[in-house]
């Protein structure tokens, strides 16, 4: 059965990545959430897509230019303000600690391709550790350098390459880095890619998947998972294909 992974967590209907967000995640029944993270001038890991604050909140500047105890004063519930929710950039080590409260999966985005931000892997692996969640977390970036230092460092902890361009064969690419699935953008995950994959024993799980039909595809194809700022829809659909799929067994 196809996983639903929210995308910085409901983020169609509340603020990306904030705790509302992957706390509603939980509630309309995903099977994990997605999320990003940066570091503060003082090494704190933060939960932020941007490595600017402006988009995302009612402050600006680069994450990285800010201490913690600064950045968790700006309001993080700026993108949907019809819900007058006021909510403060959370650290990884908070989500870390939620989930030990739920089952749901974590895939941890290092945000590192801009900005090198040392030490981050490091960071990550030890929180992932500590909270005793290495069973349920997937790191994934664009930096392969990084997952593939992650892997070094923690091989108990699932590593996946993101990928925004079509690659040939891209599961062999994924096992040669010790990877056990890959993140493609959906367009460059066409359904023979995803079947190989598959075939190969490789996951697959495209971001990010809002349209009905394209969720419908990937259902049907067994995708792994996919990556959706709408995880209700793609529950219903996917329970309406399983019940269609039981019913046609009878």
């Amino acid at each position: 059965m196809t996983g639903i992974i929210a995308h910085r967590g409901y983020a169609a209907k509340f603020p990306e990545n904030t705790m509302i967000a992957f706390q509603e995640a939980e509630k309309a029944k995903a099977d994990g959430i997605e999320l990003d993270v940066q570091l503060t001038k003082d090494g704190q890991l933060v939960v932020i897509h941007d490595e600017k604050i402006d988009r995302t909140t009612d402050g600006n500047g680069y994450v990285k230019d800010y201490l913690y105890e600064e950045l968790k004063d700006f309001d993080a519930g700026v993108l949907k303000p019809s819900l007058k929710i006021k909510s403060s950039i959370p650290t990884l080590e908070e989500v870390l600690e939620w989930l030990k409260s739920n089952s749901l999966t974590c895939n941890i985005e290092l945000k590192n391709g801009i900005f090198r931000y040392e030490g981050m892997e490091e960071k990550v692996v030890q929180l992932v550790r500590h909270y005793d969640l290495s069973e349920r977390i997937v790191i994934s970036s664009f930096n392969h350098y990084s997952i593939v230092h992650c892997y070094r460092l923690a091989p108990e902890i699932e590593i996946a390459p993101l990928l925004s361009d079509g690659l040939y064969m891209p599961w062999v690419y994924a096992s040669s880095i010790q990877a056990k699935g890959f993140h493609p953008h959906y367009l460059a995950a066409p359904e023979e890619i995803i079947r190989q994959s598959l075939h190969a024993g490789i996951h697959v799980r495209p971001y990010t998947v809002n349209k009905k039909e394209v969720m419908q595809k990937l259902i049907e194809v067994g995708c792994t998972a996919f990556i959706t700022d709408e995880p209700k829809e793609a529950i219903l659909l996917r329970n309406q294909y399983e019940k269609t799929k039981r019913n046609g067994a009878h």
